[in-house]
């Protein structure tokens, strides 16, 4: 599959825009291993390889051990996320597929046991802009850098 269009170079505005929105995110008081979290987990559901492969190599870069990283698309079946953590992945799968009825009363209630009113803000911010950022890398077929992969082998070295 080949990139369709260059969005960062033909909107600058825009991405400018979101990149304010990104460092406001990142001064807000989350947590960076969590929002690492909600990014890799949204990109998982949206299917995203450029932010999936993104994402796990900045949380990595973090110091984020990468056991957590393999086991986050089933965390409700491992004991290695904390309950903050568990609520934040929670919504962050509930806000990413509104269809199914967005988060419930039940994990609203879970959540504001976990954050405070302007944490839980941030927290749809934050899943927010993981969202947009993948409908724009997946919209215009934005390829993942494969560090260690050369792009004619990536598909055969598994």
């Amino acid at each position: 599959m080949n990139t369709r269009l260059d969005y960062l170079k033909y909107g600058p505005g825009a991405i400018k825009a979101l990149h304010g929105v990104e460092h406001y995110l990142q001064n807000c008081g989350l947590e960076k291993s969590l929002r690492h979290l909600i990014q890799l987990r949204a990109s998982q559901i949206n299917g995203c390889a450029f932010c999936i492969d993104m994402h796990v190599e900045d949380a990595l870069a973090d110091g984020e051990h990468p056991t957590r990283l393999h086991l986050l698309s089933v965390w409700e079946e491992t004991p290695v996320f904390s309950e903050r953590e568990q609520v934040a992945i929670a919504w962050t799968e509930a806000v990413t597929q509104l269809t199914e009825g967005g988060p419930s009363d039940e994990l609203f209630a879970r959540a504001q046991q976990q954050f405070t009113e302007e944490e839980l803000v941030n927290l749809n911010l934050a899943v927010g802009m993981i969202n947009m950022w993948n409908r724009f890398a997946k919209t215009f077929h934005t390829q993942p850098a494969l560090k260690g992969f050369k792009t004619s082998t990536a598909a055969n070295s598994h």
